[in-house]
């Protein structure tokens, strides 16, 4: 478990962490979004869902990694934070706070001042994070989640936050 002298590393994401990506993408998912979405995302988001979406996404991925294994992703898209997770393991440990800043700076560097992400209104544990973290929930609204036939519609809260843009992030290769 990382402790106060071994530091979590944050590096791009290549192919061959597509694999731990979606285990913790899938695992993570299910914690938070079973029994708080509409049960045609639930069908369609299956293991090999994430394990697919994992490697289409790897451009958009910062990992962080301790002692050679991923502890976590964040995926940025333009001024949204669309993935923040953390493996199990090592949930309290730090990891998120890390992955979130670093999902800040990286929409500052894109220009953008204010930074967006959608949680499912049922994921408390989520909300509460973010809230920890200085992201105001600006309210409800309809997400348009991927799907195969189209976008799926989930009932989330719009969480902001300022963002400055800043060079110099803290991703450095291992």
């Amino acid at each position: 478990m990382p402790g106060h002298d071994t530091p979590i590393a944050l590096r791009p994401a290549g192919p061959a962490d597509a694999k731990a990506v979606a285990d913790i993408w899938w695992g993570g998912w299910r914690d938070g979004h079973l029994g708080h979405v509409p049960d045609d995302l639930t069908a369609v988001r299956t293991a090999e869902s994430f394990t697919s979406r994992a490697a289409q996404r790897v451009e958009d991925t910062v990992v962080a990694v301790f002692d050679g294994a991923v502890a976590g992703f964040v995926m940025v898209v333009v001024d949204e934070v669309e993935q923040v997770y953390v493996a199990a393991d090592y949930r309290g440990t730090g990891v998120a706070s890390l992955l979130l800043t670093q999902a800040e700076r990286l929409v500052g560097e894109q220009g953008h001042d204010r930074a967006w992400l959608a949680v499912a209104t049922g994921n408390a544990r989520a909300r509460h994070f973010y809230q920890r973290q200085g992201w105001a929930d600006e309210g409800p609204f309809d997400y348009p989640a991927e799907g195969p036939d189209g976008p799926i519609h989930v009932l989330c809260h719009r969480y902001v936050k300022h963002v400055t843009g800043r060079r110099g992030a803290d991703i450095r290769p291992l």
